[in-house]
């Protein structure tokens, strides 16, 4: 197994003026840090579920531009709770140290009203580190990741379309 290294996130959150739902995941994997954007990992069903969510065409896997727009047209902003951390390779269970991300970029400029988790970790993440910033408590959904596999990409859409949806027609 590799060793520990500390690993700065590296990119962007995503996120505009008018962005009403904040997605967090944990802390970008190798694939994602040397695509330079969330979700590099072509296995991760992110973009899938949340083109699917969303009603829009999925995004090329290179089109950072254009998974910028598909989530920001809809008011969901994107980031992770880590800044940085100590990690081995892509494993959120050995993540330590951890800093905190500056949530506050987001919360201070757009009028986010809730928080969605992509994973169990990315909610007790955000519990423990951000929840207290925020004020918002956080939707817990099943993760994307490819290590999920006892969720199939139908039962991922389906629940990430309800607690979505839900969401932002309330809004």
């Amino acid at each position: 197994m590799a060793d520990y290294q500390h690993i700065s996130h590296g990119f962007e959150p995503v996120f505009d003026e008018r962005s009403r739902v904040l997605v967090l995941g944990s802390f970008p994997s190798v694939l994602s840090r040397e695509n330079h954007f969330y979700y590099g990992n072509p296995q991760n069903r992110f973009w899938r579920v949340m083109a699917a969510v969303l009603g829009e065409p999925v995004p090329e896997t290179g089109d950072i531009e254009g998974k910028c727009a598909m989530l920001l047209s809809h008011g969901v902003a994107l980031w992770d709770v880590i800044e940085s951390c100590d990690v081995r390779g892509s494993s959120d269970a050995s993540i330590k140290n951890v800093v905190p991300a500056d949530v506050a970029r987001i919360t201070s400029v757009a009028p986010v009203r809730t928080v969605i988790c992509n994973g169990g970790t990315a909610g007790r993440l955000y519990r423990r580190w951000l929840e207290g910033i925020t004020g918002l408590p956080a939707v817990v959904l099943p993760s994307t990741s490819p290590a999920n596999a006892a969720w199939s990409l139908e039962r991922l859409t389906a629940c990430w379309r309800e607690a979505l949806l839900a969401v932002l027609r309330a809004q």
